[in-house]
């Protein structure tokens, strides 16, 4: 880090304290950094503070920070228009998009695609999808799983009690079983993904949730606030048999595991499956607000007016979502296989060092380290893992956390070996000032 000022210096602590003026009490901020700008993997405060930033916006500017032809693309098209409703009107941006999703799918099926602005209302159209097309009125969700915090993707939503507290009652007909963690199992059993399968099949379906009324299996392929989690290699193929024995869709949640993160442009591409309906986010346009739910042709059945967005697919969004996705399939995409590595094998060999690190788990630039207090009995070390990330952002590197105990690394996917080192450098020293105060 290049430390002009001790942080927060002045300006960040100005803009803090308007901030608790002005803004929402209910966003979640981890430490006083106020962005100037930033470059890549690097950003800087408005005090001129540098830091290695290993959220990447958490995991949405793909590309790195302000990229020359994302930033070149949206200027271009905000000079010949800004907005053009694309649900009542067409224009070719929308449509050449919509085409390129469907080049890239994870499936062989051809897939339609709905545009709008985020993630949570990507799940909220495939949810209703799902319900159009199948007639079925209950899904199944998981414990851990993160889909969006409005009505309908709150419903699924189980990572933290707080994001549901006072908003009972929800959308109606979730039933939320285990995710299967090798780490933290829940359910007895070697195997977390035949033991959450063989659940799932023996109690719900005989007591809560009858299969013929169950629409959808909505989950992520790797869980994201619920701690980056990697389910074991037998689960999504137990899943899909599962789901196609009773009729049930499957919905994958990609909104932060997709578009090139794990190494391959979606994460259910690790897995040996094809969804039915998925959902994309975060890192679809390189931070230009954008989502998108994709679905088979064969399930895009409803009729216009059964589902709408002023806003979703908007032309600059577009334009940068299209250079995005070309930016990935020209090496970012296989920099993060090579970079999360890399990232992994060094936080294996830092794991040797420091107690705390009980588990390193992940795909490409999706890395998880949970902390704990003790190896042998796993207790999360929450606050531990808190003191960790305001270490680290003392000494130039942005970390957030994840579940209970965990730190989510997901920098940008064209991040440098030279700038992951100089992170890790910092982490490391981060540990062992967090393991001195609570070890």
């Amino acid at each position: 880090m290049v430390k002009v000022l001790p942080v927060p210096g002045p300006n960040a602590r100005k803009y803090v304290e308007m901030d608790s003026r002005y803004i929402s009490p209910s966003y979640t901020r981890s430490y006083p950094f106020v962005m100037s700008h930033g470059k890549g993997a690097e950003v800087w405060d408005v005090d001129g503070n540098r830091f290695i930033d290993f959220n990447a916006g958490i995991a949405v500017v793909a590309t790195g920070h302000s990229h020359p032809e994302v930033v070149k693309a949206i200027q271009e098209q905000a000079e010949k228009f800004i907005h053009m409703a694309g649900t009542d009107f067409y224009y070719p941006q929308e449509i050449e998009l919509a085409k390129k999703l469907n080049e890239i799918r994870p499936m062989k099926e051809e897939v339609k695609v709905f545009l709008t602005n985020s993630g949570t209302e990507s799940v909220e159209s495939a949810i209703k999808l799902a319900r159009y097309v199948t007639g079925r009125p209950r899904f199944i969700a998981f414990l851990g799983g993160f889909h969006g915090r409005t009505m309908g993707s709150l419903a699924f939503t189980a990572s933290k009690a707080v994001q549901r507290a006072r908003f009972f009652p929800m959308m109606p007909g979730v039933v939320h079983v285990p995710f299967p963690n090798p780490y933290r199992p829940l359910l007895r059993g070697e195997d977390q993904g035949e033991a959450v399968l063989d659940y799932i099949e023996n109690v719900i379906f005989k007591t809560v949730a009858p299969p013929e009324e169950v629409a959808a299996f909505l989950l992520e392929p790797i869980q994201g606030e619920g701690g980056y989690v990697v389910p074991p290699e037998s689960f999504f193929p137990g899943l899909r048999k599962l789901a196609d024995k009773h009729g049930i869709l499957i919905i994958v949640d990609e909104v932060q595991s997709g578009m090139g993160r794990t190494g391959k442009m979606y994460a259910i591409e690790h897995t040996g499956i094809e969804p039915d309906i998925y959902t994309m986010a975060k890192g679809i346009a390189s931070g230009m607000p954008l989502g998108a739910m994709a679905a088979r042709k064969s399930l895009m059945t409803w009729v216009p007016g059964a589902h709408g967005n002023t806003f979703g697919g908007n032309p600059l969004s577009c334009v940068a979502s299209l250079k995005t996705i070309e930016l990935l399939q020209n090496g970012y995409m296989e920099n993060a296989r090579v970079m999360g590595e890399y990232l992994m094998g060094k936080l294996k060999e830092m794991q040797r060092n420091h107690p705390s690190i009980g588990d390193v788990r992940g795909r490409g630039l999706m890395v998880g380290v949970e902390l704990v207090l003790d190896r042998e009995t796993k207790e999360p070390a929450h606050d531990l893992r808190d003191k960790v990330v305001d270490e680290a952002f003392k000494r130039g590197l942005l970390l957030l956390g994840c579940g209970t105990s965990t730190i989510r690394i997901s920098p940008a996917l064209n991040i440098t070996r030279e700038i992951v080192d100089e992170a890790l450098e910092i982490l490391d020293v981060a540990l062992g000032e967090a393991e001195k105060a609570y070890l």
